[in-house]
């Protein structure tokens, strides 16, 4: 435990060789992690890749196999017990009670946490008005809707004012204006000291992140911040404008030099090996099937990052 010791200074989360197995499946495969204090640290990657597994090894809800974790200055699992007094977690699935109203749900938590009448009263005030709630104060937690149970469920995470918040794809079920506010009320949070880990499907909130972790069926293929990541992406991303870019897409498909493409409304997006040669070859091809198009390079974006990253040998990852 000894280096990961030497690296808790400055730092929320130090993990190191982080492995979970279940019987022959390895869900999480010696992952390294670091997360500084006061960071929103966002965790990309499909359903399967290990977020979650990793997300409950670290707060202590699940042994690891194998491997160091310290979190907060505490061991795991040595100290979880300890640990949770200090994290905050919020599950995908909306966890708290649909027959309860929005103040007796926070009235609950409160409990829990072993705050007194007056002091759980004076807080949940604060966080009524903080995460717009005041008027479904009186509400049943059931009727609400998406994002105001999420509104619910995060005023509910961070009652006791955690070090640490814990999300496990929070977003996932509310429009896309709720996730705005929803990632508004977590950089006020990182603002004023909370760190953050939070796991996400969606590229636009990866790019929100201070620094970024993809996983990939268990092993962690890239590092760092987004825009380190973009700037790191080996090739060359091009957009085809012509008339028919489905047409364009079929005539490409096989070729050894394109990683990948997606039609983006009247364009297509090409990710290549190697931007110069490859430029040339596509439009030979697209000629050659009498398609006249215009290629253009552009800058990569996380959604190239990912593909790239999970297409690598799973043991390379992107720094």
């Amino acid at each position: 435990m000894s280096a990961v010791i030497a690296e808790r200074n400055g730092n929320a989360i130090v993990a190191r060789g982080l492995t979970k197995k279940f019987g022959e499946l390895v869900a999480v495969d010696h992952v390294d992690l670091t997360v500084a204090r006061a960071q929103v640290y966002g965790f990309l990657g499909p359903n399967g890749s290990g977020k979650s597994t990793t997300i409950r090894m670290l707060c202590g809800l699940l042994l690891p196999t194998s491997g160091d974790i310290s979190v907060l200055d505490c061991t795991i699992p040595r100290d979880a017990e300890v640990l949770k007094r200090r994290i905050g977690y919020m599950t995908q699935k909306f966890s708290l009670y649909d027959d309860l109203t929005v103040y007796e749900n926070l009235d609950f938590v409160a409990a829990v946490h072993e705050f007194s009448r007056g002091d759980a009263r004076k807080r949940i005030e604060e966080l009524l008005e903080t995460y717009w709630l005041t008027q479904q104060r009186d509400q049943l937690a059931g009727t609400m809707s998406g994002g105001q149970k999420q509104r619910l469920a995060l005023a509910a995470a961070v009652l006791h004012k955690p070090e640490l918040l814990l999300l496990d794809e929070p977003t996932s079920a509310v429009d896309p204006q709720s996730r705005r506010e929803f990632w508004d009320s977590l950089f006020a949070l990182a603002d004023a000291g909370t760190t953050i880990l939070v796991s996400t499907h969606y590229m636009d909130e990866a790019e929100r992140c201070h620094r970024l972790a993809i996983l990939d069926h268990g092993r962690l293929v890239a590092d760092g911040s987004p825009r380190e990541l973009c700037a790191a992406l080996p090739g060359q991303a091009l957009l085809v404008e012509c008339d028919v870019p489905r047409r364009a897409q079929q005539a490409l498909e096989g070729d050894a030099t394109i990683v990948s493409m997606a039609q983006i409304g009247a364009h297509l997006r090409v990710l290549v090996r190697d931007g110069g040669d490859a430029r040339v070859t596509i439009a030979a091809k697209l000629r050659q099937q009498g398609i006249d198009a215009r290629i253009e390079p552009v800058e990569a974006n996380l959604e190239d990052v990912f593909v790239v990253a999970t297409q690598k040998p799973k043991r390379e990852a992107v720094t």
